[in-house]
């Protein structure tokens, strides 16, 4: 049995350290540079705009952690949830944690009147997908992630022809 509760700055070490085998799993070990400070800024800072869930047994253990924030449709009118992270680590997997995890996401959008739940899967992880799908999580097809990040962000962001306001 899985228990799902809000993560609290004590879980700051474990979740990074499930962030850290995330990247290693998405086969992107050297990819995190995020720190046990900002990381604490952002789920629990002044005003925080990423959230945390974590996945407990009955023992009190850290099972998972699902990592969100808001996003909007335009289309909808309301604010969804775009899930960033979600991990259960591997010993634990098969135990309901992650099932536990997206549960509590999708009654969190429904209590808040939010349209949605949306997270991106790497192509070639079949096992989450194939959760997914069984969840009745639907890819959206005829869609591609972009992303401008690193020296294309500079380089793009420093060729702004109007001045920025407020």
């Amino acid at each position: 049995m899985s228990v799902i509760r809000p993560a609290t700055a004590n879980d700051v070490p474990a979740i990074l350290q499930m962030i850290h085998d995330l990247a290693i799993y998405e086969r992107e070990p050297d990819a995190v540079r995020n720190t046990p400070g900002m990381l604490t800024e952002a789920l629990f800072g002044e005003n925080p705009r990423v959230f945390a869930a974590m996945a407990e047994n009955e023992d009190g253990d850290v099972r998972g952690f699902a990592l969100w924030f808001l996003n909007y449709s335009t289309w909808e009118g309301v604010h969804g949830i775009y899930l960033e992270d979600l991990y259960v680590r591997p010993e634990a997997r098969g135990e309901g944690h992650g099932k536990a995890l997206l549960q509590h996401l999708a009654a969190t959008a429904v209590d808040r009147g939010y349209a949605r739940v949306e997270w991106s899967v790497l192509d070639w992880n079949e096992p989450s997908i194939d959760f997914y799908r069984r969840l009745g999580a639907a890819p959206m097809d005829g869609w591609s992630t972009f992303r401008l990040t690193g020296e294309a962000l500079e380089a793009f962001g420093a060729t702004r022809n109007v001045p920025a306001r407020g």
